[in-house]
């Protein structure tokens, strides 16, 4: 029986906007013509900064965004404006993007696709796509040029130690108590010790405190899927998701407990600064926080865009992206 991906990524899909233009079977036959399809370079286009945008990240003063149809997006003026990265090697979606420093990057996507730059996104390469099925990559890490971190959904995990030159299938154990195995992997990103993390489908944070060598489950009351994590600073921890759940740890991972976000609208990404912690959502919603997440000023824009993914330029602006492309900030430009 055909997995279609809109049912098999469920709320990830959801999370990503993605359900009109993804909505494909995983295994019919004309899966490796479509990959084939996605491997052609993206496609320049003069309405690329109203495409759907999906992961965005500092490459030093650079800030990068990447999103729908291959598209990667640059802006070397703090988000005044933006252009089209050079050189992009395929057109299927790309759903995050993380640099080591400001100009080692790696980008991935659908058809488990990775790619990586050298020259601050000015052009990227391939590393890696799989033309079998479209076993989505949802979000990358790395900790330095060398050593990084691939997850994605049906517990897709894919770790490095080259750079990228070479991924290596990884495998977590089973959930405690039971329960499905081929659970999405959402969100991965370090701790302030070094701890890794995942945010993952049924309440849970997914825990490796061995630089990926063994990984462990905490489970939080909450039985929905987070969809994205932070570490702040000082070391607090924030994941948040489905209708507006936010969970905090102080312990490095391993106790969480729920802050009130005041919403029902979920959240797509937190962003820290100025010393200030953001998190944004669906419906133009919102969050700022004053005291490392322990909780939140709820705000919405008046246009009720749905966010995507937010990161801090240089300046410390909050730079925010939709499925309506960039946005003039959190909140609505009056003049």
């Amino acid at each position: 029986m055909c997995k279609s991906i809109a049912s098999a990524l469920g709320a990830a899909i959801v999370s990503h906007l993605l359900l009109a233009a993804f909505c494909l079977p995983a295994s019919a036959a004309g899966a490796p013509g479509r990959a084939a399809l996605t491997a052609q370079p993206a496609v320049a286009t003069a309405a690329a900064t109203k495409a759907t945008m999906l992961g965005s990240a500092r490459a030093g003063k650079r800030i990068v965004a990447v999103g729908e149809h291959g598209i990667v997006l640059l802006s070397d003026d703090e988000g005044k404006s933006f252009r089209q990265a050079k050189s992009v090697p395929v057109r299927s979606t790309l759903t995050e993007v993380f640099f080591a420093d400001d100009k080692s990057g790696w980008a991935v996507g659908h058809w488990g696709a990775i790619l990586a730059s050298v020259d601050g996104g000015e052009s990227w390469s391939l590393q890696r796509l799989d033309a079998a099925v479209d076993q989505p990559l949802l979000s990358v890490y790395f900790k330095d040029k060398n050593r990084g971190w691939a997850v994605g959904i049906w517990s897709l995990l894919l770790d490095t130690r080259d750079g990228g030159k070479t991924w290596n299938v990884g495998k977590l154990p089973p959930p405690p108590g039971g329960g499905k195995t081929d659970r999405n992997l959402q969100h991965i990103f370090a701790g302030k010790s070094g701890t890794l993390f995942i945010a993952a489908e049924q309440g849970t944070v997914v825990r490796s405190a061995d630089d990926g060598a063994s990984w462990n489950y905490f489970a939080t009351p909450y039985k929905g899927s987070f969809w994205t994590g932070v570490a702040l600073q000082r070391g607090t921890l924030l994941v948040g998701g489905l209708r507006g759940k936010i969970y905090r740890s102080a312990d490095d991972g391993k106790s969480w407990q729920e802050v009130d976000s005041g919403t029902k609208s979920s959240l797509t990404s937190f962003c820290e600064s100025g010393g200030k912690v953001y998190a944004a959502g669906l419906d133009g919603v919102y969050l700022e926080s004053a005291n490392e997440g322990a909780s939140f000023a709820l705000k919405q824009r008046e246009d009720k865009a749905p966010f995507t993914t937010l990161t801090a330029a240089s300046s410390g602006k909050v730079l925010a992206f939709s499925k309506n492309g960039v946005l003039n900030g959190l909140a609505e430009d009056k003049k």
